[in-house]
Parts: structure tokens; C-alpha cells; sequence
């Protein structure tokens, strides 16, 4: 997070009691009366697809989850899965009112436009990079110069690529497949030098590659940018905000320095940003429609932002991907 955009969000904390106390919404009502949250995560096996270009991150999906859960109805808070392969699939259940929360939505254009969508700050920066094999010398896209690259073809991965490598200058070989599995093949003989996908998707695929795993290696060059954020319908702006704040508050969290283990001693703190956030300087629970401790006992279940991407998608996961 920059120091501005830091700063912007502590500003958020210190004057959040000017807004109106919020009333109670349908969504809140029905996910209390049934005692559980409806939420949709992605479950993308480790393939390649032509609909949805993301891997399956499906742990991290289930903390956000969690999070909304805890923050809405308690430390025991349930909430009930929803699994789908495509998100075009997860969002006509949103629509539908099947589910109250889709954990990683697309902020992209398309659905932005569509109205009924409602998109909290991004929880994820997916992007679209390279997966490469590091026993043939490549550690930059300069270094795929003349070699073939892999990819989908007839989908916006390729576009995007073409793009990418045209603006770099960097001459390279097109190798397209309709099937993920003769692509993976092409790559693990080195009969291409990189894969080009979105980052999620190639740090699933490198799992499942096991013991030749160690010889591939992630760029971290941006071919283009594809954020996932929370999702909701923008029919309830109670809902909507409790969303919004509860994202806000996970990275608040880290950004102050709250974490799961010091959660009791930085109840302490004076700082006012960290007591309306902890619920310690009463009364700012009531402008989301929640009590005081809401944001504690998120930190609690989850722990804050960084916490969650650390063993959910970074260093301590399978993945491991870059912040």
C-alpha cells in the first residue's frame, strides 16, 4: 500500500462518524435469520480455460468469507459455500440472490457496466505474466527473444501478449493451443520457453507440475493487470458497505500493525485509528449497522490483509506467489 493511499484510508477511520447511521437491510435480515452467509468462491482445477482465466485460489476466497461472516454475525459465524468454475456462472447467482457474496469478482469493464454489480476495493492484483523454465537461461522477457511462448489461443491472453511483446520490441514465436494439456506437455519438454497466463492460474498449473516445479520460475513483468474484488449486488447499500469496510478494515489492520497474535495488546493502543478500528472508542459500529467489535473479531478469525495473502497465496502457501 503507498503512503497515500495509507494515509487516505487512516483519514477514512478518523471521520467515518460523520456519516448517517445506517439502517437495517434486507440482505443482513436474511443472512441472520438463516444463520449462515451464501458465498461464492472460484474452484478452478488446474487447466487452462477459454472463460475464466484465473487459477483456483480457492483458499484465500475462503477467508474473505469468512471475514464478511465473522464481521456480520459473530466468532462462530457460518457461511455456506458456493463452488463454480466460471464466473459469469457465479455472477447470474449473485443476480439471482443464490448467493450474497461472491468472495473475487472482475471489476473489469464488462461487468462494471452491467448494473445490479457492486465491486469492493481489490483484494487481489491477478495479472497476466509468464511462467518460465529457468534451465534455459530466462530470467527477464528480454531473454524469450526468438523462442516460442505458449498460450490459448483465440482468447484475450493472446491478445494481451501480442500487445505486450510488440510494445517491448521484443520479436518472439507464437506457439498457440486449443488444449491446455498438449501446452503443458510443449513447456515441460521445452519445446516452448514460457507459458503466458494469468498469475494465479500459472502458480496453481506449477503445483501441479511436483518434482520439475523447482525449475520454473514466475516473471514478475505485468503483461497486463486483471484485479479481483468482493462482490455484491447494488441493491442493498447496508450490504454493500459492510463489505466495503470489512475489506477496509483487513488492510487497515495491517497497515497499523494489528495482526491475529497482538490483537489483545493493541487493544490498548491509544492511537485513535487503531481504537475506532478495534472498537475500543465506542459508538462506530452503529454506522455500518454492527456493534462496536466487529472489526476485532474478523482480525481474530482471519487475522489482517497481509496475513491472509501470506498463507493463502504467498510465501507460506503451495503458490507462492509475489505480493
Amino acid at each position: 500500500m503507498s503512503r497515500i493511499s495509507a494515509l487516505l484510508l487512516s483519514i477514512a477511520w478518523f471521520v467515518i462518524g460523520t456519516t448517517a447511521t445506517a439502517h437495517a437491510g434486507a440482505t443482513l435480515d436474511r443472512i441472520k435469520a438463516a444463520g449462515s452467509l451464501p458465498c461464492g468462491i472460484n474452484t478452478e482445477e488446474p487447466e487452462y480455460s477459454t472463460q475464466d482465466a484465473h487459477g483456483n485460489h480457492s483458499a484465500f476466497d475462503l477467508d474473505i468469507c469468512k471475514a464478511v461472516a465473522v464481521a456480520v454475525l459473530g466468532p462462530n459465524a457460518k457461511f455456506t459455500v458456493v463452488p463454480y468454475r466460471v464466473e459469469q456462472e457465479a455472477l447470474k447467482a449473485l443476480k439471482s440472490g443464490e448467493i450474497a457474496l461472491l468472495a473475487t469478482g472482475s471489476p473489469n469493464l464488462i461487468n462494471t457496466a452491467k448494473t445490479g454489480f457492486g465491486f469492493a476495493p481489490p483484494v487481489f492484483f491477478d495479472y497476466q505474466g509468464f511462467l518460465v523454465n529457468k534451465t534455459m537461461g530466462i530470467s527477464s522477457p528480454k531473454d524469450l527473444a526468438g523462442k516460442k511462448i505458449c498460450f490459448l489461443g483465440g482468447t484475450e491472453i493472446e491478445d494481451q501478449l501480442q500487445g505486450y511483446m510488440a510494445r517491448e520490441k521484443i520479436k518472439w514465436l507464437p506457439f498457440s493451443f486449443q488444449e491446455e494439456g498438449e501446452m503443458e506437455a510443449a513447456f515441460v519438454t521445452t519445446n516452448c520457453a514460457a507459458i503466458s497466463a494469468d498469475v494465479s492460474q500459472l502458480g496453481y498449473e506449477r503445483i501441479a507440475f511436483k518434482g520439475l516445479a523447482h525449475n520454473f520460475e514466475i516473471l514478475p513483468d505485468v503483461i497486463a493487470k486483471d484485479p479481483l474484488a468482493p462482490t455484491y449486488r447494488l441493491d442493498d447499500p447496508q450490504w454493500a458497505t459492510i463489505v466495503n469496510w470489512t475489506v477496509e478494515a483487513l488492510i487497515q489492520a495491517e497497515e497499523s500493525g494489528v495482526t491475529k497474535a497482538n490483537l489483545a495488546e493493541m487493544k490498548k493502543s491509544d492511537d485513535p485509528v487503531i481504537q475506532r478500528l478495534l472498537g475500543t472508542q465506542r459508538g462506530y459500529g452503529q454506522f455500518i449497522g454492527l456493534d462496536d467489535a466487529w472489526a476485532a473479531r474478523v482480525i481474530e478469525a482471519v487475522g489482517n490483509y497481509g496475513e491472509i495473502f501470506e498463507r493463502d497465496l504467498g510465501s507460506g502457501s503451495a503458490m507462492k506467489l509475489a505480493r
